[in-house]
């Protein structure tokens, strides 16, 4: 089984190699692995995808909260979430397949964000599914090359949590907003 689990790290030199070291020690395969700033300065957010039974991830998610720069580590798998991901496809085109690959990336509300006499790059922003979809149709025409970035994934519905658990002045706000304070 697949499982996303994200963590909170501090951006400091070494950290992203000693958590994967950490997968690849547990002998998990990291299937995919998104990394970038957080809403908290200083901290990163690390989204990846790795295969193993429930047993197993749980150790390593242990594991993880255990590291020093780590600062939480969540198993978002079970748990109503937003899991996106998105892809750069670049499509052999000419003027008789154009259209039909633009008809396409119509329908999968995809995005032409450069094109070029022989060809045409799309932006995709979707599940996994619905990008390998679209990708499998485009393969028809010519991938000539392509990037993905893997599971992006956030709870849904509760307040942001901080590093103490406590909700983010950002949440607070947003939640005082909403209620009309």
């Amino acid at each position: 089984m697949k499982h996303t689990v994200v963590a909170w790290m501090e951006d400091r030199p070494g950290v992203l190699t000693r958590v994967t070291s950490l997968f690849r020690r547990r002998g998990f395969n990291i299937e995919s692995l998104a990394v970038g700033h957080s809403e908290t300065e200083g901290i990163s957010r690390m989204t990846f995808v790795v295969s193993g039974d429930e047993r197993m991830v749980d150790q390593a998610v242990k594991q993880l909260e255990k590291q020093v720069d780590v600062t939480r580590v969540e198993d978002v798998t079970n748990q109503p979430a937003v899991v996106r991901e998105l892809a750069l496809v670049k499509v052999r085109t000419d003027a008789q397949t154009r259209a039909e690959v633009m008809q396409i990336v119509d329908i999968y509300r995809a995005q032409i964000v450069d094109v070029a006499l022989d060809s045409l790059v799309i932006q995709a922003i979707g599940t996994e599914d619905r990008v390998d979809s679209l990708v499998e149709l485009l393969s028809a025409f010519g991938v000539v090359e392509m990037v993905r970035t893997g599971r992006v994934a956030m709870t849904r519905g509760r307040a942001q949590r901080g590093l103490n658990g406590q909700p983010t002045s950002a949440a607070v706000k947003a939640n005082g907003r909403k209620m009309g304070i």
